[in-house]
């Protein structure tokens, strides 16, 4: 019997191998590994690695958490808005809600408008370091973290088991992010924007949230 996505995601005994062709079969992974691939051999190619550079993976690797986070919570989790008489959503907050009410379906957990994205990303770092060679190197790196959360964050909803300590951890607290209460662990790739924010409590601390499913919005029928 052929399976579907969804049941191959869920299955028992998932291993890394077949989480990672299962999530090379989806659009968001078939762009970015691409892309991302292209930029690091652009910039490689492009040779003369400075301190520049380094300040620049420096600085996306302390900020990538906090943006991670920022976004999360003020942009994904942003509810409808009455707008001159008209009820008005972001499609990446509709979209988030529905992942949280289905959060083992693989099909609606990637990041959506992938590719304005990405050019978004790719501009802010040429508008804000203007030299070829250290906004190549800010994009690079850049589109390295998203890969790396959309992989993190499909890997954590799939049955895959986790074997590591950063890992068990990860999924763990993105769990009760999804299971126990909405308001506290946003974090993906790391939880340090958590612990540093103070969204990072214990579990026994923060009682099971009534809207965990639902962020709080009531959808029309």
């Amino acid at each position: 019997m052929v399976r579907s996505k969804g049941e191959e995601f869920r299955r028992s005994g998932l291993t890394l191998g077949d989480a990672a062709r299962l999530f090379m079969s989806y659009p968001n992974a078939k762009v970015l590994l691409p892309v991302t691939g292209a930029a690091v051999a652009a910039r490689l190619a492009m040779g003369r690695f400075g301190k520049k550079d380094a300040a620049v993976i420096a600085a996306t690797v302390a900020i990538e958490p906090f943006v991670e986070w920022l976004i999360h919570v003020n942009v994904l989790h942003l509810g409808p808005k009455r707008l001159r008489g008209r009820t008005v959503e972001l499609p990446s907050s509709r979209k988030h809600r529905e992942h949280h009410r289905d959060p083992r379906n693989p099909d609606i957990l990637f990041v959506p408008a992938l590719v304005p994205t990405m050019a978004g990303i790719a501009g802010i770092n040429v508008a804000l370091l203007r030299k070829p060679r250290p906004a190549l190197t800010g994009v690079a790196a850049s589109f390295a973290f998203l890969t790396a959360y959309e992989w993190t964050h499909f890997l954590i909803h799939s049955s895959y088991k986790p074997k590591t300590a950063l890992y068990k951890t990860l999924r763990r607290t993105h769990q009760l992010h999804h299971f126990r209460n909405e308001k506290y662990w946003f974090g993906i790739i790391t939880p340090v924007s958590d612990k540093v924010l103070g969204t990072y409590p214990a579990k026994e601390d923060v009682p099971p949230s009534p809207t965990v499913k639902t962020l709080g919005v009531t959808e029309a029928a």
